[in-house]
C-alpha cells in the first residue's frame, strides 16, 4: 500500500501540475514527397508520456516483492496501467482548469488505483478475487479505448495523428484481453491484425461528419468484437457458434452509435 500510495501521488502530481507550468512548445515537419507531415511537442503530451513511464514501471515495482511471480513475467502487467496512465491525460490536456477538469482529475486517479490493484490481484490465478479483477481489468481496458477515441475526435487531430494514437491503444487492449481470457496466451500476430483492422476501419472514419461518440462506439463496437471472436475461438469454440456473441455486441453498440449521431 506504502508503494501504491507513492505511485499514484507521482502520477497524478504531474497531472495537477501540467495546467500551471508553461513551456513553448516544439514543431517540426517531415517533408515527403506529395505530403508533409507536421508534428507538435507540447508540455502536455510530454507529461502523458512521461507518466505512462511511470505507470508502467512503477507497476514492475509494485510487483518485485509479489511471491507469484517471475521477473520475466512481471512485464505483462504494465500494459494496462500504462495505458490508462496515457488516456488520463487525453481529455485533462483538452479541458481547461474547472470544476469538470477536477471530476476528470479525480475520477483518473481512482481508475488508475483500481488498475493497479488488480493487476497485482490477477498474478495470482489462484486468489479469489481474480475472476472480478480480471472482468474488471478487460472492462476498464475498453471504457478506456472509447475515451481516448472520443478525445481523438473531439480534438481534430489530423489523420495520421489520430492513428499514432489509437493504433498502439488497440494493440494493448486486445493483447492484454486476451491474455485474460486464455489464462496466459500472447496472440502477437491475432492482436496486430486486431489493430490493423480497426485502424484501417478508423480511416474511413475520419472523414465523416459524425459525432466523437458516435465515432468512439462505432470503434470501440468493432474492437470490442474482434478481441471477443479471436479470444473465444482461441478456448476451443468452434467457429460458427462464437462469431453469435461478437455480432450482437457489434450490432448493438453500431445501433447505439446511429441513435446518439
Amino acid at each position: 500500500m506504502n508503494r501504491l500510495s507513492v505511485l499514484a501521488a507521482a502520477i497524478m502530481l504531474a497531472y495537477a501540475l501540467s495546467p500551471f507550468i508553461k513551456f513553448p512548445g516544439m514543431s517540426f515537419s517531415i517533408p515527403l514527397p506529395g505530403v508533409v507531415f507536421d508534428f507538435e511537442f507540447s508540455f502536455t503530451v510530454l507529461v502523458s508520456i512521461i507518466a505512462a513511464g511511470m505507470a508502467g514501471t512503477g507497476m514492475l515495482w509494485l510487483l518485485e516483492d509479489h511471491p507469484d511471480v517471475s521477473r520475466r513475467q512481471r512485464y505483462r502487467h504494465l500494459l494496462i496501467p500504462a495505458l490508462t496512465a496515457w488516456a488520463i491525460g487525453t481529455p485533462l490536456n483538452t479541458l481547461k482548469p474547472g470544476l469538470e477538469w477536477w471530476i476528470v482529475f479525480l475520477l483518473g486517479g481512482t481508475l488508475l488505483v483500481f488498475v493497479m490493484v488488480a493487476e497485482y490481484i490477477v498474478v495470482d490465478p489462484a486468489d479469489i478475487r481474480h475472476a472480478p479483477a480480471s472482468v474488471g481489468l478487460t472492462a476498464v481496458s475498453f471504457a478506456l479505448f472509447l475515451i481516448l477515441a472520443i478525445a481523438v475526435r473531439a480534438t481534430g487531430l489530423r489523420l495520421y495523428l489520430a492513428i499514432f494514437a489509437l493504433a498502439p491503444a488497440v494493440l494493448l487492449v486486445a493483447l492484454r484481453t486476451i491474455f485474460l481470457r486464455t489464462s496466459g496466451g500472447w496472440f502477437y500476430v491475432r492482436a496486430a491484425a486486431i489493430a490493423l483492422i480497426v485502424t484501417q476501419f478508423a480511416l474511413s472514419l475520419h472523414y465523416w461528419p459524425i459525432t466523437p461518440l458516435t465515432y468512439g462506439l462505432m470503434l470501440l463496437g468493432l474492437t470490442y468484437a474482434l478481441i471477443e471472436l479471436i479470444a473465444t475461438t482461441s478456448e476451443g469454440k468452434a467457429l460458427k457458434v462464437a462469431w453469435i456473441e461478437p455480432s450482437i455486441i457489434l450490432v448493438v453498440l453500431w445501433g447505439l452509435a446511429f441513435i446518439v449521431g
